[in-house]
């Protein structure tokens, strides 16, 4: 789905469930906000040739946070590609990216007995073996990234302790990640079930209030464009 100029937003289905990445490109190079899950990569080559970006363009990942299903195909992705392809995260969540921290809720030691047996036998593997990449580069609150007309790194922490937002100064459009989903058409805060900090992460919404926004994509509940600045404020003033 077209967004702004130079700007989609990528549908990937998976078992039932759309999740949105976002690709991002200029004269020079393609990239990519987050990757889906494991095993996503000719679906991400499609949706490239969709737009019209030919996949040889894509230089940069962004990873707004380590959830499987945002660096899910990153691996592979890297592995597909034969040219350098930089990475991308915040600090506070590149450990578990790495590989060096087991991901926060992908732990089997932070589930119940019966939620870790509840779980199919392959997403039992997964957790027990989660997808990791190395990070390149490590973002910081405020900094801006000149491609593809300024992309602007907003530190959004709860949902996991590294997760960032992003806002394309160019367009006016916010990459949310986690840190607000849409259901029923409109803007709402993070999932609490997938949320270990809650408190943090609706303070982190009042982040917004700060940018003027004319577009709105969200992981989990895709694009809205519908007086976003006074939705994201209706959710801060009911926290």
């Amino acid at each position: 789905m077209k967004v702004a100029k130079n700007v989609e937003m990528i549908e990937l289905n998976i078992q039932g469930f759309q999740i949105n990445p976002t690709l991002i490109w200029d004269e020079e190079k393609a990239i990519l906000v987050d990757t889906g899950m494991p095993g996503q990569v000719k679906a991400l080559q499609t949706a490239f040739e969709n737009a019209g970006v030919p996949f040889g363009k894509l230089k940069a990942v962004i990873l707004t946070h380590q959830d499987i299903d945002h660096i899910g195909s990153l691996p592979e992705i890297l592995q597909e590609c034969d040219w350098k392809i930089d990475v991308y995260a915040h600090k506070e969540d590149k450990p578990y990216i790495e590989g060096e921290k087991h991901m926060i809720k992908a732990d089997p030691n932070r589930l119940s007995k019966e939620a870790w047996e509840s779980l199919p036998e392959p997403m039992k593997a997964l957790y027990l073996n989660p997808p990791k990449a190395n990070v390149d580069y490590v973002l910081e609150d405020g900094q801006v990234l000149p491609e593809c007309g300024g992309i602007e790194v907003i530190f959004t922490p709860g949902h996991t302790p590294g997760h960032i937002s992003l806002y394309l100064q160019e367009s006016k459009t916010l990459i949310t990640g986690d840190a607000m989903v849409i259901g029923n058409g409109t803007l709402q805060g993070p999932v609490p079930r997938n949320t270990p900090d809650m408190e943090t992460a609706l303070k982190s919404l009042e982040r917004f209030l700060d940018y003027d926004i004319k577009s709105v994509i969200c992981y989990h509940g895709g694009f809205t464009n519908e007086n976003v600045n006074e939705q994201i404020e209706k959710i801060v003033k009911s926290i």
